[in-house]
């Protein structure tokens, strides 16, 4: 791949984990807290590189993400996985149609473009007449090997999800690893040299499938990028008291919270 230009701005759109906080029917003081930065949405960013504005994951609240933020036009998807809470807001996307014109490119796995199409059968079946609009979709299969988003190069990276393998990805210096408890080794070569690693902290207690933010901390030192920020986080996480004694040079996420 040739060379393209570095410089990344990323827009946290979604800082949450799969509940969302407040979470339904919970009276902890992080769900009832007015701080702004503890209201979380499930996950998702928005990245601005080389001119091309890149979405990942469509998650249950995208039409609120992309009104609160500005996002009005997407040149590409990138799917990590197909849990609910990062594609479950897919019927979304038919707003891009109609703002730029045509289709909207999804980039994900075999197996992550597999499951979405069983989740949003009437989407992807040209034969089915649906008597409503729906979103006009293109797929393009990656694997571990870079590619672009019209002029935006993107690497992924391989991450384990508990037993799943999906996908983060670095564009230029800032990489985004959610929904994980363990990057191999050739995952790790491909994040040296970052200047913002965006990372999975789910709670302070451990979990099967997400780094906890023990194991988080740990993580982020040795992949030394010069800034981390800890997302995909859940109500066991009060944003001022535990952001307080983080140690220096990390950080929590908040929805829209700007990375440049």
């Amino acid at each position: 791949m040739s060379k393209k230009p570095t410089k990344a701005k990323v827009t946290i759109l979604g800082s949450g984990t799969s509940h969302g906080i407040p979470m339904i029917g919970c009276n902890c003081d992080v769900c009832n807290s007015d701080d702004s930065r503890d209201c979380r949405t499930r996950p998702s960013i928005f990245v601005e590189l080389a001119g091309s504005r890149i979405l990942v994951d469509t998650s249950p609240e995208l039409r609120l993400q992309c009104v609160a933020h500005g996002v009005d036009r997407v040149d590409g998807v990138l799917f990590t996985h197909h849990h609910a809470d990062h594609v479950a807001g897919l019927d979304d996307l038919r707003r891009f149609n109609y703002l730029m014109g045509g289709s909207v490119r999804l980039y994900a796995t075999e197996k992550t473009r597999n499951s979405v199409e069983r989740m949003f059968v009437y989407a992807f079946d040209p034969n089915m007449h649906y008597p409503s609009s729906k979103p006009n979709l293109e797929w393009q299969i990656i694997d571990d090997e870079p590619f672009f988003v019209s002029e935006a190069s993107v690497i992924p990276i391989v991450l384990m999800h508990g037993p799943l393998p999906i996908r983060g990805y670095r564009f230029g210096d800032i990489a985004y690893c959610t929904d994980c408890n363990e990057i191999p080794p050739a995952s790790m070569e491909r994040l040296q040299g970052l200047d913002v690693l965006i990372l999975d902290a789910l709670r302070i207690t451990p979990h099967p499938t997400h780094f906890n933010l023990e194991k988080a901390i740990e993580v982020a030192a040795e992949v030394g990028a010069k800034r981390t920020i800890f997302t995909h986080l859940a109500h066991e996480i009060k944003h001022d008291r535990i952001e307080a004694d983080l140690p220096e040079g990390m950080k929590l996420a908040f929805d829209g919270m700007v990375v440049e």
